[in-house]
């Protein structure tokens, strides 16, 4: 069964020591820059970011070096009422808030914790002028760098029906991300991540429909499937799934070490004009 090459997280960070055991490659730990993540949305897959950042400066430098990150931690519940409403202007003036105050901690640069939140990313770029590391640059660069053209995606209803993910893996990296046909199975797709897996409940028979809804993007030509949620991840696994499998808690997660590291500078950072 073939398994995304999302582990690659932690072997794009393998590096070559020198016999000191610190890699020349490395920046002293003062030199890391500061990261500012934005979470809550929702709060458990924070916590897979928070853990797979540290734990890959960690294994870098092989100590328990840890990096500079500050987080500000939203209120989901406010942010789906938002959502639901239609209010999308609201939410990104409280995406702006919680990156300026990211900013004034001394964040160099900011990334949401969270796939729907990237639905503001220009009116929260335009607002606060900070770089902020773009979800969909993570899982374009690792879908084009496995090879394929066409994937499946599965995530919120906004995700999949708002274009703004699709769309940027169209434009910046010539992939075609296919999202399930049904209303109806798009709907619970969303329900079962708001409802469920964002509260913390992992249900059997809702991981079936979810790998039921892979399986019908797979046949109608998916090569892969990006878990275009980071509650996903917290259920479906690569060996789950018969294709290649994009995580992108993980995927972005990498981003964050990359920047973080140095190996990626703000001059790479996307700027929406």
């Amino acid at each position: 069964m073939r398994t995304v090459v999302a582990t690659l997280f932690f072997v794009a960070l393998t590096v070559q020591l020198s016999p000191s055991g610190q890699s020349a490659q490395l920046p002293p730990a003062s030199d890391m820059k500061t990261l500012g993540l934005v979470g809550g949305t929702s709060w458990y897959s924070t916590v897979d970011y928070y853990r797979y950042i540290n734990q890959a400066i960690n294994d870098a430098y092989g100590d328990s070096t840890n990096p500079p990150l500050l987080l500000y931690n939203m209120n989901q519940q406010k942010i789906h009422e938002l959502q639901a409403k239609n209010q999308w202007d609201e939410v990104a003036a409280l995406l702006s808030d919680a990156a300026m105050r990211l900013h004034a901690g001394g964040a160099q640069a900011i990334m949401f914790c969270a796939n729907t939140s990237y639905k503001v990313y220009a009116q929260v770029e335009r607002k606060t002028g900070m770089p902020i590391l773009h979800i969909g640059d993570a899982t374009g660069i690792a879908v084009r760098n496995s090879g394929l053209k066409k994937v499946g995606l599965i995530g919120t209803l906004y995700t999949m029906e708002d274009g703004f993910m699709t769309d940027w893996l169209k434009e910046h990296y010539g992939i075609e991300a296919l999202v399930p046909n049904s209303p109806p199975a798009r709907q619970e797709l969303h329900r079962i991540i708001q409802q469920e897996l964002s509260r913390g409940i992992f249900k059997a028979e809702s991981k079936k429909y979810v790998l039921q809804q892979i399986e019908e993007l797979r046949q109608r030509g998916a090569q892969g499937i990006v878990l275009g949620c980071t509650e996903f991840p917290l259920i479906i696994k690569p060996a789950d799934v018969g294709v290649p499998l994009f995580d992108t808690t993980l995927l972005h997660s990498q981003m964050a070490v990359d920047f973080i590291l140095g190996k990626q500078s703000l001059a790479h950072v996307r700027t929406v004009q």
